[in-house]
């Protein structure tokens, strides 16, 4: 089975009793680990990129709230440490719906457990088994993703993406990435061409480093260069991510991803969303109800030592929003879903069939 560890790294881990992170803002130049000594330090890493992407992000908050609560032996501080910590780690990364689910488990988890005798340190320990299973959980979904995915495409098959929805923004093999990776695994023949992505190069500096470790070829573009390759025939399928997805089908994901859906149809070429059940949001009503992260002005105005003009001011939104009616068919762990609307996502959700 495909997984990190043959894909030769750790996006997250529990290792030696604490959380290890593959520090993205590094890579490709340098393969380095951090270790948060406690929750202030994974906030930090969560706000600055150091990891990212909606499941990864789900995880890292499972993990989180253990952090929040190690070493806390007192019953009522370590509930209180539970709450607070609850509540900084999703205020850390708004629009990704998985932080607030992952954390939001372990928040019930937690309670349950604090409601259950007065030995916080057996408390802390039960939380970390939680949080590995969620960890688990999400592995198990990033391959049954990919293999849904793999069965939509043609051999061979030219792809092109946007932003990174690999291994690193996941727990496991990634969910645009995945598709991607179980396609290689079934035979197939796939090349990518991957949006270098805006204003953090995220597909030129992740999406390219995982895909060249596997051996999958990929070719770097400029995020403005897709539609004249999507005209000029280069691509069979357009497959991203998604941070959140609302009950009626809209997708909110990196920045570009709108555009892209918009030229996608223009041209004829299907436009698929991978991710889990865990970043739709049934609660959210449409994409309008998505909040949107605005990211500070320095990512757009300076870039490879040059700057804007003085004076000039930026817009800087870390994701856009997909209407529904753009997506050709959203593939979850699940199955796959075409032209996902809000009856058959609710039906979806519930553990309907899909086709």
């Amino acid at each position: 089975m495909l997984d990190q560890a043959s894909l030769g790294f750790a996006t997250l881990r529990w290792r030696d009793g604490g959380l290890e992170l593959l520090d993205q803002t590094a890579l490709p130049a340098e393969e380095r680990y951090l270790r948060p000594a406690g929750l202030p330090e994974l906030v930090a890493a969560i706000r600055r990129l150091a990891v990212r992407g909606a499941p990864a992000l789900g995880c890292a908050g499972a993990y989180g709230m253990v952090l929040a609560v190690a070493g806390e032996d007192d019953p009522v501080r370590w509930r209180r440490r539970l709450e607070t910590g609850a509540e900084e780690l999703i205020a850390a990364r708004p629009t990704a719906v998985n932080l607030a689910v992952g954390v939001g488990r372990l928040l019930a988890a937690g309670r349950r457990l604090a409601g259950d005798g007065a030995d916080p340190r057996r408390w802390t320990q039960a939380l970390l088994a939680e949080a590995r299973a969620f960890h688990a959980e999400d592995e198990a979904l990033c391959a049954e993703i990919g293999r849904n995915g793999a069965e939509l495409l043609p051999d061979p098959v030219r792809i092109l993406t946007h932003c990174n929805a690999g291994a690193l923004a996941t727990g496991g093999i990634g969910t645009a990435l995945g598709v991607v990776y179980a396609a290689r695994a079934a035979g197939r023949t796939v090349r990518v061409l991957a949006d270098e992505t805006r204003p953090l190069l995220q597909g030129a500096r992740l999406t390219a480093w995982e895909l060249t470790r596997a051996g999958i070829p990929v070719t770097v573009q400029a995020d403005g260069a897709a539609g004249s390759a999507l005209a000029a025939g280069e691509v069979d399928a357009v497959i991203v991510g998604a941070d959140r997805i609302a009950a009626n089908g809209d997708v909110a994901n990196k920045v570009g991803t709108y555009p892209l859906a918009v030229l996608a149809r223009e041209h004829g070429v299907p436009f698929y969303v991978a991710a889990p059940t865990t970043t739709i949001d049934l609660d959210c009503p449409d994409g309008s109800a998505i909040p949107i992260e605005q990211r500070p002005e320095e990512e757009v105005l300076a870039f490879a030592g040059a700057a804007a003009a003085p004076g000039a001011r930026a817009r800087n939104p870390a994701f856009d929003l997909t209407p529904a009616a753009l997506v050709t068919a959203l593939v979850t762990e699940r199955g796959v879903l075409p032209a996902p609307d809000r009856t058959g996502l609710a039906a979806h959700c519930a553990g309907a069939s899909s086709g």
